[in-house]
């Protein structure tokens, strides 16, 4: 008999993946805020250990497979500053919203395949709730010259008395 994981965390260690610690900021604003049924993350950089494991522009000093995995560790630390709000990813009930961000090189165009990074984790974590609208960025710079930050907008299921 095959066990089937249940949560989203479960479904992250199946995938040899889990939340980090949730990331300091590195400027004044909260990592999540919720309003409503809502859950807004900032932009999360993809930060290991309170460092960037890579610094520099996509199609440049970082290649666009890089930058995916990047984009992936950007996700678990949007979703580990959504848990610090939400209790624990069971209380997801879908991701609305993806916005990524990309320092490219002025010859770069890939940044949706960065940001399936992102997406593909999410789908990993949530199947079907974890389709969502996105957008992919390129820009010339990003905090402490990151590759790539990405933000997420996620649904709570509705508390009790709602």
């Amino acid at each position: 008999m095959t066990h089937v994981t249940s949560t989203p965390e479960e479904r992250l260690a199946a995938a040899g993946l889990k939340l980090p610690p949730t990331p300091s900021p590195v400027a004044v604003y909260v990592p999540a805020v919720q309003s409503g049924h809502y859950v807004y993350s900032s932009g999360q950089l993809p930060m290991v250990d309170g460092a960037l494991p890579l610094t520099g522009k996509v199609g440049a000093e970082v290649t666009p497979e890089q930058a995916k995995e990047l984009a992936q560790q950007c996700a678990l630390n949007a979703l580990a500053a959504i848990t610090s709000v939400a209790g624990d990813l069971s209380a997801v009930k879908r991701v609305v919203k993806v916005v990524g961000f990309v320092a490219s090189d002025p010859h770069f165009t890939g940044q949706p395949g960065v940001l399936n990074g992102a997406s593909e984790l999410l789908g990993t974590a949530f199947g079907d709730a974890g389709i969502h609208a996105r957008s992919a960025v390129g820009v010339s710079v990003l905090p402490l010259d990151s590759p790539v930050e990405v933000e997420i907008l996620v649904e709570l299921h509705a508390p009790m008395g709602f």
